[in-house]
């Protein structure tokens, strides 16, 4: 499902002139049949699904499981692109939580936590909810997407649902330090890593790197590092906040990042295979996911694969 301006302006029509009960058959058509004209995309979500389910799947199962995949991730941008328009009593009518008690327990604290999410389920409505019902300021770091109109549109759309938008580049970790200052809980999306100078881990049993962003901005900061993940469920999003990691220093600064990195990868299995279906994941993030689309392997694989992977930490 490639991603384009004109394609996002489109559904996002779609929202606002189309009832949901009748936009939500024709987004999830769309999606099906996406499933089947996207090839790439289409095997990256096969193997993440064995990787998640750990074990075998082919057939009709595996088709199965692919669509709902396609179409969960079209029913993310109906849902998000839904959230201009709803009140803030309709955003709290759809969502459910547990483990609130963590985020709330630290704000309590005056150290407002880094949420650690895969891309998986409705995230965007709970960044809604956390803006919008509970008044939480938030931020989250955003990928530089191309064309630059994609990027910008994608900036504006999540500046109007409440959540604050960092540019990845070299000043975003400054700018989430002085966000965690004034008090912003910081979301980050952390199954993927876009720099390939992330942190050597073992996830889903292979070796690939995670971003040591999270771990890093932990370890300096101080403030908890809560694993999170927010699922569709019916008619509405569920957020589930795990116990914050131990971030506490133990030596080296690069060791203690290496050590959150693994145990946050780890909680990220956990947490994605409540629902595999659900993970839209669908670029290349293991090395041998470039061998099975017949791509050279990038630098950072080739280090992954010859043990020589930087650990993230200048």
């Amino acid at each position: 499902m490639e991603l384009s301006v004109e394609g996002m302006r489109a559904l996002s029509l779609l929202t606002r002139v189309v009832p949901h009960p009748i936009a939500s058959p024709l987004v999830q058509l769309g999606s099906s049949v996406a499933a089947q004209f996207s090839p790439g995309q289409r095997l990256i979500v096969e193997r993440n699904l064995r990787r998640a389910h750990g074990r075998e799947l082919s057939g009709r199962e595996l088709d199965g499981k692919v669509r709902e995949v396609f179409q969960t991730y079209g029913r993310y941008f109906l849902d998000s692109f839904r959230l201009r328009d709803l009140s803030p009593e309709q955003i709290d009518r759809g969502f459910s939580y547990e483990g609130l008690e963590h985020v709330t327990t630290a704000l309590e604290a005056g150290t407002p936590p880094i949420l650690a999410l895969p891309h998986l389920g409705g995230w965007e409505w709970a960044g809604a909810w956390i803006k919008q019902v509970q008044g939480w300021p938030i931020v989250a770091v955003a990928e530089r997407l191309e064309p630059p109109e994609l990027f910008e549109w994608f900036l504006d759309f999540r500046r109007q649902i409440g959540i604050d938008i960092i540019p990845l580049g070299p000043d975003a970790a400054k700018e989430l330090g002085g966000a965690l200052a004034s008090g912003h809980i910081v979301c980050l999306l952390c199954d993927r890593d876009l720099s390939g100078a992330g942190v050597e881990v073992e996830f889903f049993g292979e070796r690939t790197l995670l971003p040591g962003g999270p771990a890093l901005l932990a370890l300096r900061s101080g403030v908890p590092l809560l694993p999170t993940a927010v699922y569709f469920e019916d008619d509405h999003c569920h957020g589930v906040v795990m116990p914050p990691l131990d971030t506490e220093r133990r030596g080296k600064l690069r060791a203690d990042v290496q050590r959150v990195t693994q145990d946050l990868a780890s909680t990220l299995e956990d947490l994605i295979r409540r629902a595999p279906e659900q993970w839209h994941l669908m670029q290349p993030n293991w090395p041998s996911d470039h061998d099975a689309l017949g791509r050279e392997r990038p630098e950072w694989a080739k280090d992954v694969e010859a043990g020589s992977a930087g650990a993230g930490v200048p």
